[in-house]
């Protein structure tokens, strides 16, 4: 007999592949598609981006989802039907403010507007991206009424991307990081002792960059019987099931660090969707549980396990025998010292440990006066050399280093940055945690393992996909709240060894 919640599960998967054939096309769009092939492709996303937005805010959708609730007459919180629902319902309730019509526009808009920031980044040219950004705002701001707010207008776009989340109260957790860590990064400039980082500024083939990716990818864990290593503009993973999640880099002929940890972040939210539960399969729940949360665990694979002196001790001899003219006659703790040297840069994915939140602060606060008109388009470049200056006391010598380095605003995804430095503290407070339920892990990644460290994430975060909040999901791993605390006692251990403070 087929139940109320079996039917809509049927519906639920209807949904699922059609947004998983869309992720393949942007996929593709992104590693593999000729130029020229752009307009075919943002038809056929608008289509689709049609069609799903169609299916999940019908009547129909509604009737399914209240019917299926009650079927269950109160299942355990923690099942997953009973978090099928409770994410169904929230999904559908904000699906259903955004027209239809509104859907497609923004779909049509972020795919020109992603051409012109490639082209834009490319020229080091901001005039050719100014006006799709002004578009892309106003449909950010746009977004943000649909969905309505009470407080500020940022809210309901950090919301979207972290649940329950508010500008205020991650303002303050952003002012505490800032508060304690730039005291720390003074010290290192003004008395620490020097760190030399020229042995990554080398030639490295990158074939062998190649090779060496997959081998340290599947290294920390990442499955690539389930996966795929790619190349992109900007790093990025997606997944088209638990089955199927691929990575990109990017690599440089005189610079090892970005396709090195831009793998091992990547690999970080690959592995993340390839632990979700069998039983989430092809339901929205099979997705990390928010933004901040995914990225808690690609940083603590690139930072709290790939910049660690136990995981290079192990593999730091396959390395050298990849670029033996570059590395022979450096010693691991040469290149540890390296790979975790502090300097405000430019670029914020290739930012150190403790300068990288300032880099997403920076976007926050300029993304907030974005959306409440108090910043316009043209005035970007400017208002971002301005804070970079005041933050991280550097000024961008070009705009593609500057505000045109990230393709986030080529598409709305106002709420999304404040995620990344989420993710930090996030990773932290995991990470710090686990060792403390799990002695064996301490010992385990000194010897080079991340094993048991993944053995817990698996556990704890990774099985459990969606089916609970950003803010349950931490209280039930960690026994506390969200805490700045963890992440400032690791950096201040780590770096204050580091420079012998």
């Amino acid at each position: 007999m087929t139940t109320p919640f079996d039917l809509l599960l049927q519906r639920v998967y209807e949904i699922h592949d059609l947004q998983k054939a869309q992720a393949v096309l942007s996929w593709d769009r992104e590693v593999n598609m000729p130029a020229a092939g752009m307009t075919a492709r943002t038809q056929q996303m608008t289509t689709l981006n049609r069609l799903i937005h169609t299916m999940q805010t019908s009547p129909e959708m509604g009737e399914l989802i209240e019917n299926a609730a009650a079927s269950l007459n109160g299942d355990d919180y923690d099942s997953f039907a009973a978090s099928l629902i409770r994410f169904l319902r929230r999904d559908y309730e904000i699906n259903t403010k955004l027209p239809p019509e509104f859907v497609a526009r923004r779909t049509q808009i972020s795919a020109q507007a992603n051409v012109a920031w490639k082209s834009a980044r490319e020229q080091n040219d901001f005039a050719i991206f100014q006006p799709w950004l002004a578009q892309v705002v106003g449909l950010g701001q746009e977004l943000a009424d649909l969905y309505g707010y009470e407080d500020e207008k940022y809210d309901p776009l950090l919301d979207k991307f972290e649940q329950d989340a508010r500008t205020a109260d991650v303002r303050a957790v952003f002012n505490a990081v800032k508060a304690a860590t730039v005291p720390l990064l003074r010290a290192i400039q003004e008395r620490g002792q020097p760190v030399d980082s020229r042995i990554l500024h080398q030639p490295y083939d990158i074939a062998q960059q190649q090779a060496f990716a997959r081998y340290i990818a599947a290294a920390v864990g990442y499955d690539f019987n389930s996966g795929h290593l790619g190349t992109a503009t900007h790093p990025f993973a997606t997944s088209f099931s638990r089955h199927d999640a691929r990575i990109t880099t990017r690599w440089y002929s005189d610079f090892l660090n970005p396709s090195l940890f831009g793998t091992l972040h990547e690999s970080g939210h690959a592995m993340y969707e390839q632990g979700t539960g069998e039983e989430l399969a092809r339901t929205p729940l099979a997705r990390g549980a928010s933004s901040g949360i995914h990225e808690s665990q690609s940083r603590m694979i690139e930072n709290n396990i790939g910049r660690s002196l136990g995981f290079w001790r192990v593999h730091f001899p396959q390395l050298q025998a990849h670029f033996p003219t570059a590395l022979g006659a450096a010693t691991v703790e040469d290149f540890y010292r390296a790979i975790n040297k502090v300097q405000p840069s430019y670029i914020r994915v290739e930012a150190d440990e403790l300068t990288y939140n300032l880099h997403i602060i920076l976007r926050f606060e300029l993304e907030q006066a974005l959306i409440n008109g108090d910043l316009g388009a043209a005035d970007v470049p400017a208002a971002w050399n301005d804070k970079m200056h005041e933050l991280l006391g550097i000024t961008p010598p070009t705009n593609r280093e500057g505000c045109l380095q990230d393709i986030h605003w080529s598409r709305p995804s106002f709420g999304y940055f404040p995620t990344y430095a989420l993710g930090n503290l996030y990773a932290a407070q995991f990470f710090e945690a686990a060792q403390a339920q799990n002695p064996t892990i301490r010992e385990d990644l000194a010897n080079g393992s991340p094993a048991a460290m993944l053995q817990w994430l698996r556990q704890n975060i990774h099985q459990h996909g969606r089916k609970f909040t950003p803010a349950e999901l931490v209280q039930r791993a960690t026994g506390q709240p969200l805490t700045h605390e963890p992440f400032v006692r690791y950096v201040t251990a780590k770096f204050g060894q580091i420079y012998g403070l």
